[in-house]
């Protein structure tokens, strides 16, 4: 590979000893006794980079909904929630901008990652100022007891420089690898259906039997049927169904295994309402502020979007680990779950005053997540409104988008949001791009241009594929969409490659059933990008067709030129090669 990892002279900050490990720099804080409080902003050290500002950036964030794109003088955020807006408050708004996890920066066709590759206590991120990177830990004001030599190993940091990102990305995910393996094995990502997009919390028995009965002939394909939020008597009381449901959920699932699908169910396992038993029964269960009140979420960060106030589950403590155990297990063994979606998992990372006096947010996680596979055994987990660095090893999917809604900007939104994270697929975890929605609602419509759109981001992003619109009103251009991209899965389950952090193009390679090699490429424009001419080039002069309708654009060509709207605006163009 064209890559150099370390290449950049770190410098530690003042009580910081480095060492190596498998071509990792592991940074160790060295301490005058056994016993240290890290604050939130442990400076680690700092990597000489000399920059203009005007070099393109991407930036993780702390939880799934934060990224930041644009420049290294002009940051952008590319969701709708900021780790630092007003909501979510994970750091000040007035603090130099935070990268959590990884930063990656472009200049003159060269990438520079700087990346976090484990974090199995703390958070780490990285700001930039004053011509350097500077790499931080999140100690959360922890105390935090030291081996015999007063040193505490703090998280593994890793810097690689090369001319392709994707083989930067590889990189990045091989040493991610060494101190997280990944938890799933498995190559073929889930297909199906949702109800979340079609029901939301309104969601009955009724409406799941009827999406299932449409999942026959044309499309048997749709294997998953996943039962959404809207079931549970209360966020908290999992096992317990809502009036909705008044023959119990196992029934639903018994009849969707009837039919020959797969089920699968959401929960939010870190959190509970006040009108649940768990949190009446077991008030001691719950994370407190260090005056000893219970923490509601919306006193730290965003409250939560609906059944508030919410109330942390403290997955330090033995019984809680015993009780998201025995919940998921039930569902698993009794109910038959097969795939759990595991919402609102930011949550279990929220600092406060728990049952282990040392334990930090992220190890809490990580505890819960443990005693829930525990549980799950051999089903999936997916991740969703999740802590993204924390999660590593602990799912088998994580989604990586916001909300899907059936709105150009949020098609715009979301496909960024994807494409940045694209490289994860198949390294991490399977990918969830979010559902495909390609039919109105009665409150919720859009344009047949914007779902052309979103048809050919999810073409490109590869990962979960699963329908979020009533089955029932598809028409269709809705179904002849999901039966091709559903094909598309079964030819490869890789993500389109972008080579730079524009996001402008990405190719992907299908191979056929007679040996040959169908070449897509995928242009794209942006709700606020505008009107540009795209090259696109081939190995060699070539026939071009358009993908959805097969029509063949330019013959004998080795290069074809795309004139793009501004606004919203994309293609997908193939060559085949024998």
């Amino acid at each position: 590979m064209s890559c150099i990892l370390n290449a950049i002279v770190f410098q530690p900050a003042a009580q910081i000893v480095i060492s190596l490990q498998h071509e990792q720099l592991l940074p160790c804080y060295q301490l005058d006794n056994h016993s240290q409080i890290l604050s939130s902003h442990t400076r680690v050290g700092r990597f000489t980079f000399p920059y203009k500002g005007t070099e393109t950036i991407i930036g993780d964030g702390f939880q799934m909904l934060a990224q930041t794109g644009g420049t290294i003088d002009q940051p952008v955020a590319i969701g709708r929630c900021p780790d630092n807006n007003s909501e979510y408050r994970i750091y000040p708004q007035d603090a130099p901008n935070r990268y959590y996890n990884y930063l990656v920066i472009e200049q003159n066709k060269t990438f520079t990652l700087f990346g976090f590759t484990s974090c199995r206590r703390f958070a780490g991120y990285f700001e930039i100022y004053d011509q350097a990177v500077h790499a931080f830990i999140d100690g959360e004001s922890c105390q935090c007891q030291v081996d015999e030599s007063d040193l505490l190993a703090l998280e593994n940091i890793i810097t690689i420089v090369g001319t392709s990102l994707d083989e930067v990305y590889q990189l990045f995910t091989q040493a991610i690898n060494v101190n997280h393996p990944k938890r799933n094995q498995q190559l073929v990502s889930p297909i199906g259906w949702c109800s979340w997009y079609a029901y939301y919390a309104g969601v009955s028995a009724q409406d799941i039997d009827l999406n299932v009965s449409r999942m026959d002939g044309d499309n048997s394909a749709i294997e998953w049927v996943l039962l959404d939020d809207g079931y549970q008597a209360y966020m908290g009381d999992w096992l317990t169904p809502s009036d909705r449901f008044t023959n119990g959920i196992k029934t639903v699932i018994a009849n969707i295994k009837q039919q020959g699908k797969k089920p699968a169910i959401w929960l939010a396992p870190f959190i509970a309402e006040p009108s649940s038993t768990i949190f009446k029964q077991h008030p001691e269960w719950f994370v407190r502020h260090h005056n000893g009140e219970l923490l509601k979420a919306e006193t730290v960060t965003y409250g939560g979007w609906r059944c508030t106030p919410w109330y942390i589950l403290d997955t330090s403590h033995p019984q809680v680990q015993a009780h998201l155990t025995h919940v998921v297990k039930t569902m698993r063994e009794e109910w038959g779950v097969e795939l759990f979606k595991l919402d609102a998992n930011y949550w279990g990372t929220l600092k406060g005053q728990r049952y282990q006096r040392d334990c930090t947010g992220v190890t809490a996680y990580r505890l819960g997540m443990e005693a829930i596979a525990k549980g799950a055994g051999t089903a999936w987990l997916l991740g969703c409104n999740a802590p993204m660095w924390p999660s590593l090893g602990l799912v088998d999917a994580m989604r990586v988008s916001d909300d899907v809604e059936r709105n150009d900007h949020r098609f715009s939104q979301i496909a960024q949001e994807t494409f940045y994270r694209s490289w994860q697929h198949l390294s991490l975890w399977h990918i969830d791009p979010d559902c495909v929605t390609l039919v109105d609602l009665v409150n919720q419509k859009t344009d047949h241009h914007s779902y052309l759109f979103h048809r050919d981001a999810l073409l490109a992003a590869g990962g979960l594929l699963l329908s979020g619109d009533p089955l029932a009103q598809w028409n269709s251009f809705a179904q002849q969409s999901f039966l091709r991209l559903v094909h598309r899965q079964q030819l490869t389950q890789h993500a389109a490659v972008f080579k730079d952090l524009r996001l402008t193009t990405a190719e992907l390679a299908l191979p056929l059933t007679d040996g040959s090699v169908q070449q897509l490429y995928f242009v794209f424009n942006y709700i606020d990008d505008a009107e540009q001419e795209i090259l696109l080039e081939a190995e060699y002069a070539t026939d071009w067709f358009d993908f959805w309708s097969g029509a063949c654009v330019a013959k004998k060509t080795s290069t074809y030129t795309i004139a793009m709207e501004s606004g919203l605006e994309s293609h997908v163009l193939y060559t085949v090669k024998a």
